[in-house]
C-alpha cells in the first residue's frame, strides 16, 4: 500500500475491474461448456407423455410415486451410473452437476427434474444448435458506481409467492427477506431468497429490461454480515438460464422487484445462440 490515497484508490479500481473481467470470462466459459445451459434441448414433462415415450429421447420414462421408472433396451444405448441399462431402474431427481447426472446416452445427459410434484426429463446435448451458434455474452464493462452498500432484513418467517415462469405457468417462489440499497439518490428494495450457502438471490427487472437488456435478470449478492450489511454489485447481474435457450422454466420477478430506474450494468443479452 502506498502513502498516496488517490493512487491506492486507482489501484483498487483497477483490481476490481480485473476481477470482473476474470469473472466474465469464467461465466462465458461455464455457459458454453459441454453441459452448460446452451446444451439444453428440451424439458419434457412426463404428464404430457403418459405412455412413457418422449419423442427423440431414448428409453421409457414413467412416474412411480417418489421416483421415475426408466426402462431401456440395448438399442437405447443408455447408461446409468456408467453401466449399460437393459431392463428397468428407479431414479430420483438429479441434484448433482449436469455432467455428473446418472443417465447418459451417446454423450447426452438425461436429467430427472421434479417441480411441485410433477416430473420431467431434461435433455442436455453438447451438439445443440444453440451451443454451436453462441458467440458470447454482451455485458457492460465494470463501473464502480454500480457497487453500492445494502442491508438485508429477513422476514420473521419464510414466504412463497406465485409468479409466472418462462414457460407460461405459475409456480411458487420462496422468499426470505428484503434487500435495500440506494441507486441514483433513491432507496430501492428487492425481495430475495437465501441460498444454502448464505448468499442471496434476487430475480429483478429494471428500466432497461426488454429494451437494452433481457426482460429480467438475476442478482446474487454475497452472504450478509451479522448486522445485515451486504455489498450489492450490479456489475455481476446475471442473465437467467432461459436467456440462453427457451427450455428453462425461470421465474419472473416477484411483485415489487421491478426497479423504476435503469441499471445498464452486468450481463445484458446473449450474442448468437
Amino acid at each position: 500500500m502506498s502513502t498516496d490515497p488517490q493512487q491506492d484508490a486507482r489501484q483498487d479500481a483497477r483490481d476490481a475491474a480485473q476481477d470482473w473481467r476474470h469473472w466474465h470470462e469464467q461465466r462465458t466459459a461455464a455457459v458454453s461448456s459441454s453441459y452448460g445451459p446452451l446444451s439444453l434441448t428440451g424439458t419434457h414433462w412426463l404428464s404430457d407423455h403418459p405412455e412413457g415415450r418422449i419423442p427423440a429421447v431414448p428409453g421409457r420414462w414413467r412416474e412411480e410415486g417418489d421416483e421415475v421408472l426408466l426402462t431401456a433396451d440395448a438399442e437405447d444405448a443408455i447408461t446409468v451410473d456408467g453401466k449399460p441399462l437393459i431392463g428397468s431402474v428407479r431414479v430420483a431427481a438429479d441434484h448433482a452437476p449436469i455432467h455428473e447426472s446418472r443417465v447418459e446416452s451417446a454423450g447426452r445427459r438425461l436429467v430427472v427434474l421434479r417441480r411441485e410434484g410433477l416430473w420431467a426429463v431434461r435433455d442436455f446435448d453438447p451438439e445443440s444448435a444453440a451451443r454451436r451458434a453462441f458467440q458470447g455474452i454482451e455485458a457492460t464493462p465494470y463501473d464502480e458506481r454500480w457497487v453500492v452498500p445494502g442491508t438485508f432484513r429477513p422476514y420473521e418467517a419464510a414466504r412463497s409467492v406465485r409468479v409466472e415462469n418462462a414457460d407460461g405457468k405459475e409456480r411458487g417462489l420462496g422468499l426470505a427477506g428484503v434487500l435495500s440499497f440506494d441507486l441514483h439518490g433513491a432507496e430501492h428494495t428487492l425481495q430475495v431468497a437465501v441460498e444454502d450457502d448464505g448468499t442471496l438471490w434476487a430475480v429483478f427487472a429494471d428500466a432497461t429490461s426488454g429494451r437494452d437488456s433481457y426482460r429480467f435478470r438475476f442478482l446474487r449478492p454475497e452472504a450478509p454480515a451479522e448486522d445485515g450489511s451486504v455489498t450489492v454489485d450490479f456489475n455481476r447481474a446475471l442473465l437467467p438460464p432461459c436467456a440462453f435457450v427457451d427450455h428453462f422454466i425461470c421465474p419472473f420477478p416477484p411483485p415489487g422487484n421491478t426497479l423504476d430506474t435503469a441499471v445498464p450494468a452486468g450481463e445484458r443479452r446473449v450474442v448468437g445462440g
